[in-house]
């Protein structure tokens, strides 16, 4: 934003420069000529310009200018020698013209304003073959068929660049979008399962009247903890985008990743925070194995797992996360607990698309999520392949 200013003065400059030099012949030139070095400049002028200019867009500017060549066709003025000084300025005028005109003017407007500024560059010739005295219909339908080739190929490059635009726009459109859903999966994935364990404490509180002091005291910090993991994730996201817009746009810079190593703390802060049995069997040298993205989508998968059993089994009395290879050297993540099929009366129903989304993010690294029932409880299973080795 801060070069469009510079930019729009620059382009004055050019365009002040060029139109006094297409004026400057005229003075010294017959009255007659006087019209066409000013359609010349005042053509040149509008190519260079950068638009809208006040309230005066591209698409009324080029059209105004197309319509006072077409109009000029019609007249006479005087030598054709003389006049012949300013059609090739004019041309190459209304040629760039075009071209700005189909690649900038919008979709209800830029067919109409680019047949006028194309017209206009096809039937410059006439403005001279139809008056000098050694030519006629024959030698104006020549000169008319010539220019209609640069004029084709100016609207073609117009319609090129404007492809490239719409493409870039697109894509830009998508990136931005998916940096959205990335920030919404963050939220969903880490500030979600904090807030669903300080809701699960502070429930815990209201219903045991037996506790001491010291059971309440653990019990306001591990809220603590968890509020500030909470904000931790908050302020990173939040860094995240400001980073991405204090400068021009890219790719935005992807949050903290996980991995399988994280696993003992994930587990050890939902195991303090549950009355369930909670075990965690983690195979010497899985962490490592896959790639960081993988890593991480296996973590947010148990992530997700046990943030389900808060949510929706409370009561389960075990809930086991493993994490080792197979046979044929993938990684497999599974939780399980043994709170039953069906979630309890009085949880809380759905919770947003967590599964959904990981099942996505699974399925992009080559890899299956399932969730179901098993056994007398519900487990999530996640298989992600190794990569091969080189």
């Amino acid at each position: 934003m801060n070069d469009a200013v510079p930019r729009r003065r620059g382009r004055r400059r050019w365009a002040g420069a060029s139109a006094a030099l297409m004026l400057a012949p005229a003075v010294l030139a017959p009255p007659g000529t006087v019209l066409p070095a000013v359609l010349a400049a005042l053509t040149l002028a509008v190519a260079i310009l950068h638009w809208p200019t006040g309230r005066i867009s591209l698409a009324r500017a080029a059209g105004g200018a197309a319509l006072l060549s077409l109009a000029a066709d019609a007249c006479s003025f005087g030598k054709p020698g003389l006049v012949l000084l300013w059609y090739p300025f004019e041309t190459v005028a209304l040629l760039v013209l075009l071209e700005r005109v189909v690649r900038h003017v919008p979709v209800p407007r830029v067919a109409l304003v680019g047949a006028l500024t194309g017209a206009a560059a096809v039937l410059l010739p006439l403005r001279f073959t139809l008056h000098a005295p050694t030519t006629g219909l024959k030698e104006s339908v020549v000169a008319a068929a010539l220019a209609l080739f640069p004029t084709a190929v100016a609207a073609g490059i117009g319609l090129y660049l404007r492809s490239l635009d719409n493409r870039r726009t697109h894509a830009v459109a998508l990136a931005r979008r998916e940096q959205r859903l990335e920030v919404a999966r963050d939220l969903h994935d880490f500030v979600a399962h904090e807030v669903t364990g300080i809701v699960l404490e502070a429930q815990a509180a209201q219903l045991g009247d037996d506790t001491g002091p010291e059971e309440h005291r653990a019990l306001l910090q591990r809220i603590e903890q968890a509020g500030l993991r909470g904000l931790d994730s908050m302020d990173r996201m939040v860094a995240t985008l400001r980073e991405t817009d204090d400068r021009a746009w890219q790719e935005p810079p992807p949050t903290r990743l996980h991995g399988l190593s994280d696993l003992p703390e994930l587990v050890g802060r939902f195991a303090s925070m549950t009355a369930a049995e909670v075990t965690l069997s983690l195979e010497d040298g899985v962490a490592g194995t896959l790639s960081r993205e993988a890593e991480d989508a296996a973590y947010r998968v148990v992530l997700e797992a046990l943030t389900n059993v808060r949510r929706h089994a409370p009561r389960a009395g075990r809930v086991a996360v493993s994490a080792g290879r197979t046979a044929e050297g993938a990684v497999e993540v599974t939780v399980a607990d043994d709170a039953g099929a069906a979630a309890p009366a009085g949880t809380r129903p759905g919770g947003g698309t967590g599964l959904t989304d990981l099942d996505e993010r699974v399925g992009a690294l080559g890899g299956t999520l399932r969730a179901g029932p098993h056994k007398a409880g519900w487990r999530v299973h996640c298989l992600l392949p190794a990569p091969a080795l080189r």
